[in-house]
C-alpha cells in the first residue's frame, strides 16, 4: 500500500482550491482522471482530504479515487519538492552513465531516487526516457534538459540551481 501523505492543509484551503477545480467539470465519474491531475497541480501532489472531497463531488467511492491515484505513476500521493528532478534510465543514457549520474545526484542530495530533500527543496525521480538520447545521459530539472551528463556536471548543475532557485 502507498503511504498517504500526513496533512496539514486546512480543510478550508483545501475547499477553496477545490470548488476552483470542481467549478470546471459536471461532477462526472469520467472526469476523475482530469480533476486529479488539476488538483496535483494546484497542491504538488494529491493531500487525502482532496481526494476525500473528489470523492465527494464525483459520487464515487474514495477506494476508486485512490485505486486511480496509485495506479498512475503521474500522480504523487506526498508532496514534491519545489524543483523536480529526473534522470534518465533509457538505453542511450543508460549505456553513456546515467547509472553514474544518478548516483552522484543521491550521494550530493542525501537521497535515493523517488525521495524528496528534507527541506523540501529536490524531489529525485527516475523515468523510462526524456526523449533527448543525442544528449545522453540527460536530466531534467523542472522543465529544463540538461545533456551528457556525468558526475562532474552534477555539481555544477545542482550548484547552479541551488543559487537560482
Amino acid at each position: 500500500m502507498v503511504p498517504l501523505a500526513k496533512d496539514t492543509l486546512t480543510k478550508a484551503d483545501v475547499q477553496e482550491k477545490l470548488e476552483d477545480i470542481f467549478s470546471h467539470y459536471r461532477g462526472e465519474r469520467q472526469e476523475l482522471i482530469p480533476i486529479l491531475q488539476e488538483t496535483q497541480a494546484k497542491f504538488r501532489y494529491l493531500p487525502a482530504a482532496a481526494m476525500r472531497e473528489i470523492s465527494k463531488f464525483l459520487q464515487i467511492p474514495e477506494s476508486s479515487v485512490y485505486g486511480v491515484s496509485t495506479f498512475y505513476a503521474q500522480f504523487k500521493l506526498t508532496p514534491l519538492g519545489r524543483k523536480l528532478i529526473r534522470v534518465c534510465r533509457g538505453t542511450a543514457c543508460h549505456v553513456r552513465g546515467s547509472a553514474k549520474v544518478l548516483a552522484e545526484i543521491e550521494k550530493q542530495l542525501g537521497i535515493k531516487a523517488g525521495e524528496t530533500t528534507g527541506d523540501m527543496e529536490y524531489t529525485l525521480e527516475t523515468v523510462a526516457c526524456i526523449g533527448a538520447c543525442a544528449l545522453a545521459p540527460t536530466m531534467t530539472i523542472d522543465s529544463e534538459t540538461y545533456g551528457k551528463m556525468s558526475t562532474k556536471k552534477v555539481a555544477e548543475v545542482l550548484g547552479d540551481r541551488s543559487k537560482a532557485g
